[in-house]
């Protein structure tokens, strides 16, 4: 197939880029920076060179595909206008673009964060009504209202916590669990669900090539669910250490949270640790079921956490992102 995908050099785009390449799809990728796409390696790619707000940069890449994946947005904003800019506004671009030449399927990358959190024992479903809690949750959930008023078909992938090579948010866990100290909020009884990147890229291409995914809103995650704590101890082995795990309890958390997230808005910043993310630390489960996704495409999650984190702390090592 022909496939456009946006935020095609970041994390999740690089994986999915990978996965399309392997099947032999025609693949365009809209890049904001030439240079961080040359790192990539990519061969036989073709490159649009642009951003959300590019009107022209958007229909070149739509025109012609047969599925637009729409991958790109912020997870890091100084606030709530600037989350809805990107994740909101910047999906309306897009969308935009696609209509001028309708794909056989447009494939929006939400986040579990719009469903809200729960409690252990109990993962959400897509029975459930969103209830994010933080800016960035409720800007992904207008990104979908808009999706799903398009005029073409579409599908909705709300992934949990993502990890693998190409991850810059896990990092810090992985180069504090070197140091042999994790600080963790809570007591790391939160329950978590958790995918590969690599097992998200093929959910991405399974939704796109079933006709049943049409209309439908999926969670996709692993089927282990785990806590922060097992978390952090996975990542100590995957480095070669066990970590000494230091709980911060919920009124020094917040003063860390606050602390950080006000030294980032003076310089100008958008940081992912800030008060406003303090409802998704603190919350007792962020878990989520995707047996609707693999009862409708047949994909499963297919990378185990040990050594899916291994292979991540090995990229990271040649990478030079883990010194």
């Amino acid at each position: 197939m022909k496939a456009f995908v946006t935020g095609a050099t970041g994390f999740l785009g690089t994986h999915l880029v990978q996965a399309l390449q392997a099947r032999g799809d025609e693949v365009t990728c809209l890049v904001r920076s030439p240079a961080k796409a040359a790192t990539r390696a990519w061969r036989d790619v073709r490159m649009v060179r642009g951003d959300l707000n590019d009107p022209a940069a958007l229909r070149d890449g739509c025109e012609g595909a047969d599925v637009i994946f729409h991958i790109a947005g912020r997870i890091a904003a100084r606030n709530q206008d600037e989350f809805m800019a990107s994740n909101r506004d910047g999906t309306a671009n897009v969308l935009e673009a696609a209509a001028a030449t309708p794909p056989r399927r447009f494939v929006f990358v939400s986040s579990l964060a719009v469903a809200g959190p729960t409690v252990p024992g109990q993962p959400v479903n897509e029975s459930g009504r969103p209830a994010p809690v933080t800016p960035y949750g409720r800007s992904k959930l207008a990104g979908e209202v808009l999706v799903k008023a398009a005029p073409f078909p579409w599908t909705i992938v709300r992934p949990a916590v993502v990890y693998g090579e190409w991850d810059e948010a896990l990092l810090d866990l992985f180069r504090l669990a070197r140091r042999g100290l994790v600080p963790m909020f809570g007591d790391g009884s939160q329950e978590i669900s958790v995918i590969h990147g690599a097992d998200l890229a093929a959910a991405f291409v399974a939704v796109a090539t079933s006709e049943r995914a049409a209309g439908r809103v999926y969670f996709a995650s692993h089927r282990t669910a785990i806590t922060t704590r097992e978390l952090a101890l996975a990542v100590g082995r995957a480095v070669g250490r066990r970590p000494r795990l230091i709980p911060l309890p919920e009124p020094v958390a917040r003063a860390v949270l606050w602390t950080v997230g006000t030294a980032a808005r003076l310089t100008g910043r958008a940081a992912v640790l800030s008060p406003e993310r303090a409802p998704e630390f603190f919350a007792p489960a962020w878990t989520c079921s995707a047996d609707a996704l693999r009862a409708d495409t047949g994909w499963d999650a297919r990378v185990a956490l040990d050594p899916g984190l291994e292979r991540a702390a090995a990229w990271y090592r040649e990478a030079g992102w883990l010194n």
